[in-house]
């Protein structure tokens, strides 16, 4: 894609964090934005932002549950006719669990996977035949995770929510490349960003046997303290991948080192991880 102006995009999770910050930043390039989250007062601020901008673009939102494949397809359905087009969907709303396999219940499971695999499986699903239809340039990015690359203790739900996220997307991005049309899709992998995500994580205690004496509570804060990254840099190095038609995109140095962690030790960087787990209980 050569450039955001005069297209239109679809953002899910777009109430806080990377989600807000795509949104105000592809306002401030001319591009029209139809925003969706389940958080009703976030997603309502976010929209007055983009007001205060003083752009010349037309805004939609929506109380949309990505896990809900119906209002997914209404939704989709309701931004290409209000807004004539779509040009571009960031698959981008998502949870975060953490527990142990053994204690991790199936209903929070079914809950992350619900979030965080289908909600960007019926985004895409949803949005491609109207970004295809729009005849023009064309971009779905989904959001994955450095865990979808880097596998850690604790983290088996969000580590396969968003090693899906990671094969799905790139298994589409070949098959549009075999089209050989003007389409194209980027799984994005950001590292520690500022978000409510990890305030927000469902935490089992099995966390605080597995790590020693720290509670949930300690845990997510030590999460925090290693966020590296703000969704203002998230948002522009995202957009940035767009540009350059990026397979992938890593979002801050954290990302960066573990990406070359894994690539150098696929398998040996377990034993590493797991020797020093125990330090974030501390």
């Amino acid at each position: 894609m050569k450039t955001f102006d005069g297209k239109v995009a679809a953002i899910t999770g777009a109430a806080s964090g990377i989600g807000k910050s795509l949104a105000i930043e592809l306002a401030k390039r001319n591009c029209n934005v139809a925003l969706s989250d389940v958080d009703v007062a976030g997603l309502a601020n976010t929209v007055n932002e983009i007001k205060s901008l003083n752009v010349n673009i037309q805004i939609s939102s929506a109380l949309v549950n990505v896990a809900d494949r119906e209002s997914m397809h209404q939704w989709a359905d309701n931004v290409a006719k209000d807004h004539g087009k779509v040009n571009l969907v960031f698959n981008n709303a998502g949870v975060a669990l953490g527990g142990t396999v053994q204690e991790t219940e199936y209903s929070d499971y079914e809950w992350i996977i619900d979030i965080n695999m289908w909600g960007v499986l019926y985004g895409t699903k949803a949005f491609l035949p109207h970004i295809k239809k729009a005849n023009e340039e064309g971009h779905i990015i989904n959001v994955s995770s450095v865990f979808g690359l880097f596998s850690q203790p604790t983290q088996s739900g969000y580590n396969m929510s968003k090693f899906a996220v990671r094969g799905f997307t790139e298994s589409l991005r070949q098959e549009l490349d075999i089209e050989g049309g003007n389409i194209s899709a980027t799984s994005i992998h950001p590292g520690g960003i500022k978000t409510n995500i990890a305030r927000n994580a469902r935490m089992s205690t099995s966390m605080e046997t597995l790590t020693g004496d720290a509670t949930s509570e300690n845990m997510r804060n030590k999460f925090e303290s290693l966020f590296m990254t703000t969704p203002e840099q998230a948002a522009n190095t995202i957009l940035k991948g767009v540009l350059k038609n990026k397979r992938r995109v890593l979002i801050g140095p954290d990302a960066t080192i573990l990406d070359l962690m894994q690539r150098s030790m696929p398998v040996a960087y377990q034993n590493l991880v797991t020797s020093s787990f125990k330090w974030i209980g501390r």
